[in-house]
This record gives structure tokens, sequence and C-alpha cells, in this order.
């Protein structure tokens, strides 16, 4: 007779084998449920946005647990970079042998961390927000030019003001931009920690990206607090630089024809 092995096994194992010789070896594939994805968590340099998050929404909750937005999470990061930079004024005022509780000095730290916050606002601007569109199709193909800009920015070496004028002019190809966004392009750059010779570059090339144009070009004139206040001590002294991109470069027609421009006498002056 034909020997019977009896396996003995826990009864919900069994039950599991039975069900698996009734399945099918022709029945379709199971669907399995999509796998879990994982959530970034939103950092200092920049929140993900909401479709890198998927549909669970922040990390981030308040006291009372609930999510907040990007325009939160930022604000919140706004508020403590401010706070770390007032720790770091009323520090300064110590050590020059200050007293920062004194009346005169008590809200001082914070109104410089609020200052420099805005001397240093460009960092947190973008060039394609800051056009917000205004490029034109136009047929002109004649010189544009915007002078006088005024320019604030501050010198990277010693943190002190620079200050003074910027010229732009560019060549159209096929598009000319709202001036005032020439200006804001300026500013953008400016309040930044800067060099003088950097600036000017930047500010060229963000308008030929912008436009791509025949030619751009860019003057500034600058006079520099660590030249005047400190250091040499030269109060006359100013420096001039310029970047040009294209038709500026190639052509002394066209570079003469803008110099010409800035020589005559300012309209309503």
């Amino acid at each position: 007779s034909d020997l019977k092995v009896r396996i003995h096994a826990p009864r919900f194992i069994q039950q599991f084998f039975v069900k698996l010789s009734h399945i099918s070896l022709s029945a379709p594939p199971a669907v399995l449920p999509p796998p879990i994805k994982m959530i970034r968590e939103p950092t200092l340099e920049g929140s993900p946005t909401h479709e890198e998050k998927g549909n669970t929404g922040p990390k981030i909750r308040d006291v009372l647990g609930n999510e907040l937005t990007d325009a939160q999470i930022e604000q919140r990061e706004s508020e403590k970079s401010l706070k770390s930079m007032s720790g770091s004024v009323r520090t300064i005022l110590e050590s020059v042998g200050e007293d920062p509780d004194r009346e005169g000095l008590e809200k001082t730290p914070m109104r410089v961390a609020k200052a420099l916050r805005f001397f240093t606002s460009g960092y947190s601007q973008k060039l394609e927000d800051l056009v917000n569109g205004a490029v034109f199709r136009e047929s002109h193909r004649e010189m544009v030019v915007v002078r006088d800009i005024d320019v604030h920015s501050m010198c990277e070496h010693h943190m002190v003001p620079f200050i003074g004028k910027a010229h732009v002019a560019y060549l159209p190809r096929d598009n000319i931009i709202g001036l005032s966004k020439l200006a804001r392009i300026v500013d953008m750059y400016a309040r930044r920690l800067q060099v003088q010779e950097r600036l000017g570059k930047q500010i060229c090339h963000a308008i030929q990206s912008v436009l791509d144009p025949v030619g751009v070009i860019v003057v500034i004139e600058c006079m520099h607090m660590c030249m005047v206040m400190r250091g040499v001590q030269k109060h006359a002294a100013s420096t001039t630089t310029s970047s040009a991109l294209g038709k500026f470069v190639d052509d002394d027609r066209v570079r003469s024809e803008f110099f010409n421009h800035l020589s005559r006498r300012p309209f309503g002056r």
C-alpha cells in the first residue's frame, strides 16, 4: 500500500496552502498597490513645490497640527533668519564697547537686521518673475538707452555702500522690454554683496538672456564708501566700469553712438 505522510502544521498554514491550490495559473497577476512615495522635507533654501510633495502636503505643521503652506514656511524661516542676524549685530555692538541695552541702541539690532535684509533682497528675486512677461515683439531696430539709473549696492569686501548711476543700452533684434524692467534688473543685482565690475556684467548678461538683442552695454559710475570713509579716504574718487556684448563690442560706430548719448545734457536738466 502507498505510504501516506501527514505533515503536522498549524491550521492557518494548512488553510493558506488549501487556498493556494485553488488559484488558477492562467489568472492575471494581482494588481499591486502603488509604491509609497517618499516625501522630501522642506529646506531652508526653498521648500519643494506641491507637485513634488504629491497629495500629502508639507511636512511642517504648527503647534495645533495644521499643515503650513509654502508661504508660511518661508515666513517662519525669514523670522528665524532675522533673529539670528539681530543676535549677531548685538554681539558687534558689545565688541565695539557699546551697551546694546541702552535706550538708543535697544532696538538697533533688529533695525540693522531688517535693513540688511532689504539691502540684500536681490538674492531672493528671480529674473523671470521680475520681468513678468513685459517683453514685446516690435520692429524697432535702433538703439534704446536708459541712463542715470540710481545704483545703491554694498561692497562685498567691507560691507559698506557704493552709490552712483547705471546707463543701459541695447540694440533690439525682434523684441523690446518695458523700460522700468531695465531699472528693476539693475536693482535686483545691486541689492546683493557686490563688486562693481561683476555688477555690470550680471546686468548685461541678464538683458541678453531676456531679449536676445543684437547688442547690450552697461556703464556704471559709482563712489565707494570703502575709499571715502576708510583706507585712502579719497572723497572725490569715483569708479567707472563697462560691460558689453554683441555689436557694442564689434562695432566702434555703435559704441560711439552710445557714448555720444551719454555726453549730452540729460533731458529736463
